[in-house]
């Protein structure tokens, strides 16, 4: 059994609590935040507080708050010498004070609170700086379900920046399409499946391989009708810098 100290009371934080309490190997000891009344909803399920100086002796203490307060939390920390890690994508181990043995339990999936999630199919991404404590981590990911991988600081840094691509700004993508289905009267619902088969593709393919479209085929006739379309000038250049990037991947003139 995996004793736990969970500090925050973000949408990382939410969904960590949830699935430790339906692990029969994780045992949730105590939740902290400094605004209790934002975990107070779970006073039946766990034991809350809003004073570090009240935290249980665990196994192990997850920091998931703001990269800005991981620093500050952690050398709060009313003790030393205890397994502490963050949950962060871009913060360094090292932004946890030296106090404690260090390390990074970071899931790499995009998480709200209202939308329940499936952890088996959430990679998490361990570090730690010493073995028996990349081990416990690694028992914490097999009792939840999910897929470790071991990822340094810097690795985890660049492959936050490649999650911005591939969920924040993929994410933002869509808003635009659906600003331009409401402004023509069109379903957004249409494109769903587009959506969908889009995502099932890279499943099997690269993404260089699953790429079609005007851009990629040198159809200048549609990339110039579309920008006539087009008559946000942030959407435009956001079509040409996209259609720029295509044509150059794929060894295109610039349409």
């Amino acid at each position: 059994m995996i004793s736990i100290v969970l500090l925050g009371a973000g949408n990382v934080a939410t969904h960590l609590f949830k699935v430790f309490q339906n692990s029969d190997k994780i045992s949730v000891t105590q939740w902290y935040n400094r605004h209790i009344n934002k975990i107070s909803s779970y006073q039946n399920e766990v034991q809350i507080t809003d004073s570090l100086s009240e935290l249980k002796a665990a196994d192990l203490y997850i920091i998931a708050v703001s990269d800005d307060a991981i620093s500050t939390i952690s050398e709060a920390l009313p003790f030393q010498d205890r397994f502490v890690v963050h949950t962060s994508g871009t913060a360094s181990l090292y932004e946890l004070d030296s106090k404690h043995r260090r390390g990074v339990f970071y899931p790499l999936q995009s998480f709200s609170k209202d939308s329940e999630m499936d952890f088996t199919k959430v990679p998490l991404c361990l570090e730690a700086l010493l073995k028996d404590d990349f081990k416990t981590l690694k028992g914490l990911a097999k009792a939840i379900g999910c897929k470790a991988y071991k990822v340094s600081t810097e690795q985890r840094r660049y492959l936050h920046v490649a999650a911005v691509f591939a969920n924040n700004f993929t994410n933002q993508m869509y808003r635009i399409s659906h600003e331009i289905c409401e402004a023509n009267q069109i379903e957004f619902d249409v494109l769903k499946p587009l959506i969908l088969e889009t995502a099932k593709k890279i499943q099997n393919l690269s993404p260089y391989r699953a790429q079609t479209g005007p851009a990629v085929r040198g159809d200048k006739t549609t990339v110039t009708k579309h920008l006539k379309l087009i008559q946000n000038p942030q959407q435009k250049a956001i079509y040409q810098l996209l259609t720029d990037s295509i044509t150059e991947t794929h060894g295109r003139k610039k349409l």
